[in-house]
């Protein structure tokens, strides 16, 4: 399955993205954003079609899925398969009669053939091309048969393909990204197969097809497609058709330059989704480590990347992605969020699913479950963490279940260990900012008789959390809350 995206209007949008196989991944996710920023700037319609023509690799579940990830990344199309629209039907093998129709015209203006080379023939002619160091392309043998050979042929039966003939010259066009582009094309490949066997089209028919029909002025897609554009102009002359404006998108790569494979299971959007990746954090790092922006700073949001693309300023170097920042650019975003109200609300659902989840009937007392609580808990920490996903694990468990503690274990940090749960269980009377427990906490120091500060604090981090690292103790207590601690340190007090 593959995916169009696309705006209506004044301007018309479209680019592909091979989902037969896979579902949607960084790439992907890029040149849809791409599309949409640039018809969020012209008031497009976006459209989101999807090609299902190749049967023998369709993943029913990839459209959905397509459909879902645009959803959740907040750049869901205007029109498409489950919203409907001026320009559907959005799925290909719904549209087989305008590409049958486009196809029958080709042929009968002698721009297209019928070829009946088996794949065995095909094959051996890659093979061949292969042994001789050469680059395989089919050799047009087809193209010399004579229209009663053709009919012979068909009468009886013998399966055939539909080839587009292509012209020698050179192809000229202004591309957006990559300036005056030309490539003699047919000097290099062979025709191109544009319906297959089964009466399906392939990319290159279906692509020029719904653009022209979809009244589309504008195609963002990768730049893998470019030299393939010149087919398509040469499609789009042999029927009459006036083309749309190119912009081919640099490669997005891994850091060390290598491509991103689909077969790198952690670049498609769930892997993200289910790491607990923010979607405004995706975006924001797909686009900083690229062009097409009049500035290049981390924390962009949407409307700032729709304020700021310019698709004038996109380059034609690869952007290179580093996901070893991922987590840097999460955190930022997730700070944002859990200072927003409206936007907080969400995640503290979330993080009381995953801790009731994580640790069930372990939980002594059900108010680490109640939103203030954990409110509470995502501001204390909403700098340190990159995800709420990192507040289930082991260093934060102190946070949701109470620690064991041993009176001897107390016992050998200081004899006094009482006297320090007392005063601070008289501390938390009254309201303190992190700055004021601080000092409140090497006063309450001072009158001990044989404990110093440093012990005091290793007291306190072991009979609140049960662990010798992690955040300070003033912040540990503030985010605990008055109730928690001062049931924890009565615990002590109590044994």
């Amino acid at each position: 399955m593959c995916l169009y995206l696309s705006v209506s209007l004044s301007l018309c949008l479209s680019f592909p993205l091979p989902l037969s196989l896979w579902f949607l991944h960084l790439g992907g996710l890029r040149t849809a954003l791409y599309n949409f920023l640039f018809a969020q700037q012209h008031a497009g319609t976006f459209i989101l079609r999807l090609e299902d023509t190749d049967r023998s690799r369709l993943v029913p579940a990839a459209a959905r899925d397509i459909e879902d990830q645009l959803e959740w990344a907040g750049i869901p199309p205007d029109e498409g398969g489950s919203k409907g629209g001026l320009y559907g039907p959005y799925v290909q093998s719904q549209r087989l009669h305008l590409y049958s129709a486009a196809a029958v015209a080709l042929l009968e203006s002698g721009h297209a053939y019928r070829c009946f080379c088996t794949n065995q023939r095909l094959e051996l002619l890659k093979r061949e091309a292969l042994r001789n160091g050469q680059t395989p392309r089919y050799d047009n043998r087809c193209r010399s048969l004579h229209a009663d050979q053709v009919q012979e042929k068909l009468s009886a039966g013998i399966p055939s393909v539909v080839r587009f003939r292509l012209s020698d010259s050179l192809e000229p066009f202004q591309d957006l990204v990559f300036g005056f582009t030309q490539h003699a094309v047919g000097q290099v490949e062979g025709d191109p197969v544009i319906v297959k066997a089964d009466g399906f089209p392939t990319y290159h028919l279906a692509s020029v097809v719904d653009d022209w029909h979809m009244q589309v002025s504008h195609v963002l897609r990768g730049s893998e497609w470019l030299i393939s554009t010149c087919k398509h102009l040469q499609l789009y002359r042999a029927l009459g058709w006036t083309p749309p404006t190119f912009a081919h998108l640099p490669l997005l790569l891994n850091k060390d330059g290598s491509k991103l494979s689909k077969r790198q299971g952690d670049i498609f959007i769930q892997h993200f989704r289910q790491q607990g990746v923010l979607p405004e954090a995706l975006l924001d790092i797909v686009t900083h480590c690229g062009s097409g922006f009049s500035s290049n700073r981390l924390g962009r949001r949407l409307h700032e990347l729709i304020g700021e693309f310019n698709v004038s300023k996109i380059t034609a170097h690869s952007a290179l992605l580093d996901l070893d920042n991922l987590p840097h650019f999460n955190r930022v975003h997730l700070q944002r969020r859990i200072e927003d109200d409206a936007l907080c609300r969400p995640l503290v659902d979330e993080l009381k699913d995953l801790i009731a989840h994580s640790y069930g009937d372990q939980i002594e007392d059900q108010e680490v479950l109640q939103r203030d609580y954990i409110q509470r808990v995502l501001h204390f920490r909403k700098g340190h963490i990159s995800s709420v996903k990192d507040l289930i694990s082991p260093v934060h468990s102190y946070l949701w279940l109470r620690p064991s503690i041993s009176r001897e274990q107390l016992e050998q940090l200081s004899s006094e260990f009482r006297e320090i749960a007392a005063k601070v269980i008289q501390l938390m009377q009254t309201e303190h900012t992190t700055e004021d427990l601080n000092a409140e906490l090497k006063i309450a120091s001072k009158t001990l008789k044989k404990t110093k500060y440093s012990s005091m604090m290793k007291i306190l981090r072991v009979t609140l959390s049960g662990q010798q690292q992690g955040p300070s103790v003033s912040e540990m207590i503030l985010s605990l809350g008055q109730k928690e601690v001062c049931c924890r340190l009565q615990r002590v007090l109590d044994h």
